[in-house]
């Protein structure tokens, strides 16, 4: 039963018992408030975060007693640090902080919520120690083969805790973990399928930008081309994988989409870009209106470092993305016409004008932020910036073959973006594949889809860079949706 209205808060939180303690509420300036309830039981306004502040912070969760709110917070700082505020008087107090990373996950004690330990991932995720009762297990978790490990449920005496395990090599398998006698025991693979088979090793490299900015990246060779840290036998075809949001990132582990591709023969690269969440304020900070820009210009310095290491093919690059990637995707062949031999673009806008017009209501609170990073379109220069930074409008530069792919109920990237670049590229006898999936959204869900996708790329890079691929025909997929709009590629061949 409803007994409330909502007056425009955008989230609550409730203590453990259960009692509405805060709420949140966006800003019109893209930033955030964080609200508590008075005496009265009426909201005030408890902490304000600026659009910057915005971005890394926020609470983590209430102590037991309910007078204590942990806290990530960079106000003051450029990495977010884990804080402890109490309620009532509303004193500060500084837990932990880490140069090169925002503080990540909490583990928290089972009985008064205090956190003992928190995890930061810069390059590799890290777990670090607040309170000397929990690092006797952290320290054998640890020395485990087990990978990166995070802990789940736990008995109400937390002497067994559930772990979470994986690794490069290693997809998720849970464990169990008996406290007192210092035991491990596996309770199951969640990939039991590819227990045994030949899985290619990731590693971490933080490549210099031009401007000095470091870039947290990760490299896949195919398994038997390694040469030593970084290093390959040859150069090697090479797909950058480009990650969505922006505002998200890339992380060192187990990834299919660089074991799929390691596996069918080429170098695979993911790279953090500036903007990109977990590196503190000003790396995020350092995105703001560099849509198409600077953004562009780090992966373009990952590529080239990857080319001078020897590591990739200069005459065999791929782009490939999806959403803000599939954009990046779109900018990185029209500004960069020379640079790959065939791009791969998800559900990636090719308009900045008509992206930010098609915003949905319910994403309104967002509007400010989105303005604030890609462009204003209420201002001449605003509008002059969209412009210049939409691929749409420098179509005709593309060299490169094109895939693009579109779900047509996409809420937030509508099937025109990809239409009107389809459009465009064929007006400039540029080949261009466009596969529709008229049941899927941002992004491909159901199995047949992503599997018949899966198969549409692998012919396409093979064709284009050079790897091995599966033959196949969607008739090997039953249920998928997949209509191959235009084809201009196959038919120029």
């Amino acid at each position: 039963m409803i007994n409330c209205q909502n007056p425009g808060f955008s989230g609550y939180m409730a203590d453990e018992e259960f009692s509405v303690r805060l709420a949140g509420r966006s800003m019109p300036d893209g930033g955030s408030e964080l609200l508590c309830r008075n005496a009265d039981g009426e909201w005030e306004e408890w902490i304000s975060l600026s659009p910057d502040d915005a971005r890394n912070s926020g609470p983590t969760h209430f102590s037991a007693d309910g007078k204590t709110l942990y806290f990530r917070d960079s106000r003051g700082r450029d990495k977010a640090a884990l804080t402890a505020i109490n309620i009532e008087s509303g004193h500060l107090t500084v837990l932990a902080t880490d140069a090169k990373a925002d503080i990540g996950d909490v583990l928290s004690d089972r009985v008064d919520y205090r956190p003992l330990a928190y995890g930061v991932l810069y390059d590799r995720y890290r777990l670090h120690v607040i309170d000397e009762s929990i690092r006797a297990d952290i320290d054998y978790l640890d020395a485990q083969d087990i990978g990166e490990w995070h802990r789940g449920s736990r008995t109400e005496d937390d002497m067994f805790w559930v772990i979470n395990a994986s690794s490069d090599i290693r997809p998720n398998a849970a464990y169990l973990y008996d406290r007192s006698n210092r035991a491990l025991t596996k309770l199951l693979d969640l990939r039991p399928e590819l227990a045994g088979a030949p899985l290619a090793r990731m590693q971490s490299a933080v490549i210099p930008a031009r401007d000095g900015l470091e870039l947290v990246s990760y490299v896949t060779l195919p398994v038997g081309q390694e040469e030593g840290e970084l290093r390959s036998r040859c150069p090697l075809p090479l797909v950058l994988i480009v990650h969505g949001g922006p505002w998200a990132r890339d992380s060192f582990g187990y990834n299919t989409m660089h074991q799929w591709l390691a596996n069918r023969g080429y170098a695979v690269m993911s790279v953090n870009f500036r903007g990109s969440t977990g590196f503190g304020k000003s790396f995020a900070v350092a995105a703001d209106g560099e849509w198409g820009r600077k953004m562009d210009e780090d992966l373009e310095d990952a590529v080239q470092w990857a080319i001078d290491r020897g590591l990739a093919d200069p005459a065999r690059l791929a782009i490939f993305g999806g959403s803000y990637g599939g954009y990046a995707v779109l900018s990185a062949l029209t500004r960069y016409p020379e640079r790959y031999a065939c791009g791969i673009d998800i559900v990636g806008p090719s308009n900045l004008e008509t992206l930010l017009a098609s915003i949905p209501p319910y994403w309104e609170a967002a509007r400010a932020a989105q303005y604030r990073a890609i462009g204003n379109p209420e201002t001449e220069a605003g509008r002059a910036l969209l412009h210049d930074r939409s691929p749409l409008h420098r179509a005709a530069s593309v060299r490169s073959p094109l895939l693009i792919a579109q779900g047509a109920n996409d809420p937030r990237v509508k099937q025109a973006e990809a239409e009107q670049m389809v459009a465009a590229l064929k007006r400039n006898d540029i080949p261009v594949t466009y596969a529709l999936y008229p049941d899927e959204g941002h992004g491909f869900i159901r199995e047949a889809n992503r599997m018949s996708f899966n198969a549409l790329c692998e012919s396409f890079l093979a064709r284009h860079l050079g790897g091995r691929e599966e033959p196949w025909s969607p008739e090997d997929f039953p249920g998928t949706s997949l209509k191959i709009v235009e084809d201009d590629e196959r038919r120029a061949a």
